[in-house]
């Protein structure tokens, strides 16, 4: 045992992977329902680990919290931008409320409690969620003209309030807004979906039109004498199917196949190669005739492309009228093509026609190649998959950022700064939204993300644990039950805020302000929570812009409760 901790100490590298390893790996069990979480088991096995007394350079937790840093602003900066334009204003001017309420939260609870400025700041990041405070208050600390005891004192303070507080954080978040949000709205939150789904038409009125974006099949037809599409054009035909979204794809005459054009004519003995939804094609087969198994006719490429909404005639437009405007050609954009899936901000969007797409937007699509090309052309870019990442952009981006946040002003002789890591958070935000709109480069594919986002906080919060072990436990007996009553005040309190103010001041539809009031406070966890009760995915629609607002707002509370508690 003196061996295993003595080559800890010497090789403080090894204690960070060996706290990363038990951290992901207790983070991710259930028991029952309930998960610890990685960020909070991988600080718990810092501070068991950090027991053993090892000394890690600070260099390395700022390292790689100005890399995760980046990468939060990166994934959420196209919908901070775009949630700054009037459209989202209403949403960003709800988020800066509710967050306004955590820092207020927080620093009352902190001045009542007589807490340190590093206690209050790990209050804050526990009860709000939000990791990222940790990093942005040490840094404050560390520029604050008080002894160098006391900043330790302060900057070790922190992870015991967070693991305290943490908990109630998540899992009442998601408690309150999935189960006491909708009873304090007073609405049946599921029956108020459907209408809302209904309203913007997802309904009977548009049958088929859903669902046809999904499930897709390819089928081969033999047309008869006599049958009622025999010299009729590919137009007329498919037009017969509306809203229904039925395509042919391709036309065999003999032993010659073909790609036809809306004009192209059907005849007597052609087989036809039919595109869409296997429930649609089975209600209409006998229109075409009896189906044949056709390899050749069927054997062309399709392709399933996730397409970056760029071209800004399509902001704001209906996916509907997407995929009914023409091209130059003549031909619809949207001709032969399937939406399976859309996603804003990294969430899973519900969709039917009368969705309103804008710029950054991805749209996951189907169909024929020579199909998805035109409609890739007409809307954006197809961001094709690659398993390499522009680390040019983003080390440049992070220097950039970090250069303009070490950039101190003082004012009446207090020192003011984004600081490093709220410069990288800057930096990540701008080149995402740059990403957005000029998808040709800057890419960092969705895994190397993850990587960032993960390793990256988790090896900053592993070295906080390890580093802050020594006085963990005699704060945590100090400060325990105090300090987790202190934290659920600071938890639910902005949420009811937030409810209020959505319902009475914003006039927000119930689910989308449960889901705005999920993404101000950065918790998927109650996101996913309020989508099970809702029995619906119209709660994500409030959650993208409020979730870019609140975790850029949050993140640089760290800068500012340091300022009103010092």
């Amino acid at each position: 045992m003196q061996w295993c901790v003595q080559t800890l100490r010497d090789y403080p590298e090894i204690a960070i992977f060996l706290t990363l390893a038990l951290g992901f790996w207790f983070g991710n069990l259930k028991f029952g329902k309930f998960s610890l979480g990685v960020v909070t088991s991988v600080l718990l096995a810092g501070v068991l680990i950090g027991q053993a007394k090892i000394v890690i350079s600070p260099n390395v937790k700022s390292t790689f919290f100005l890399m995760f840093l980046f990468a939060v602003g990166y994934g959420v900066g196209p919908q901070f931008f775009r949630g700054l334009k009037s459209g989202g204003l209403q949403q960003v001017l709800f988020s800066v409320i509710l967050v306004v309420a955590c820092l207020l939260s927080a620093v009352l609870m902190g001045k009542v409690l007589h807490y340190s400025a590093g206690m209050t700041a790990g209050l804050l990041a526990g009860a709000s969620t939000i990791s990222a405070v940790l990093g942005v208050a040490t840094d404050s600390i560390n520029q604050l003209g008080v002894s160098a005891e006391e900043k330790k004192a302060m900057i070790d303070a922190m992870p015991v309030a967070y693991a305290v507080t943490y908990l109630f954080g998540t899992a009442g978040s998601a408690w309150i807004l999935a189960s006491m949000g909708p009873k304090l709205l007073r609405v049946d939150l599921a029956k108020e979906c459907q209408e809302y789904e209904a309203r913007m038409g997802g309904n009977a009125a548009e049958p088929g039109v859903m669902s046809a974006y999904t499930e897709l099949v390819v089928r081969a037809y033999k047309v008869a004498a006599g049958n009622k599409c025999v010299n009729k054009t590919v137009a007329e035909i498919e037009a017969q199917f509306a809203p229904n979204r039925v395509f042919i794809e391709r036309i065999r005459r003999g032993d010659q196949v073909m790609d036809p054009e809306p004009t192209t004519v059907v005849g007597e003995g052609n087989v036809l190669a039919i595109a869409g939804r296997r429930e649609v094609l089975l209600s209409i087969e006998s229109y075409f005739g009896t189906e044949v198994d056709d390899r050749k006719l069927q054997d062309f490429p399709v392709e399933i492309v996730d397409v970056v909404v760029t071209n800004k005639k399509l902001a704001g437009r209906t996916l509907k009228q997407v995929a009914e405007s023409e091209s130059e050609s003549g031909r619809q954009h949207g001709r032969g093509v399937f939406l399976r899936k859309l996603t804003r901000g990294g969430i899973e969007m519900p969709f039917n026609p009368g969705t309103q797409i804008d710029r950054g937007d991805v749209l996951t699509i189907a169909g024929a190649r020579k199909d998805v090309e035109r409609t890739v052309a007409a809307v954006g870019y197809a961001d094709r998959k690659t398993d390499k990442a522009d680390m040019t952009f983003m080390g440049f981006g992070i220097v950039v950022g970090a250069l303009i946040g070490a950039i101190t002003i003082r004012l009446g002789g207090v020192p003011l700064s984004l600081s490093t890591s709220g410069g990288a958070l800057l930096a990540g935000l701008v080149c995402g939204w740059l990403r957005s709109v000029h998808r040709t480069f800057g890419r960092i594919p969705e895994p190397a993300l993850w990587v960032f986002n993960n390793v990256g906080l988790n090896t900053f919060i592993a070295v906080v644990g390890i580093s802050a072990g020594p006085g963990f436990i005699a704060g945590l007996k100090t400060n325990g039950l105090g300090l987790f009553i202190a934290g659920i005040v600071v938890t639910t309190l902005p949420l009811v805020v937030g409810l209020l103010a959505g319902k009475y001041l914003f006039k927000l539809h119930p689910a989308i302000n449960l889901g705005a009031c999920a993404g101000a406070r950065t918790t998927t966890a109650a996101l996913g929570a309020i989508e099970e009760a809702a029995r619906s995915k119209v709660p994500a629609l409030g959650y993208t812009v409020p979730y870019a607002v609140g975790n850029t707002l949050l993140t640089i509370w760290g800068v500012v409760i340091v300022l009103l508690m010092k």
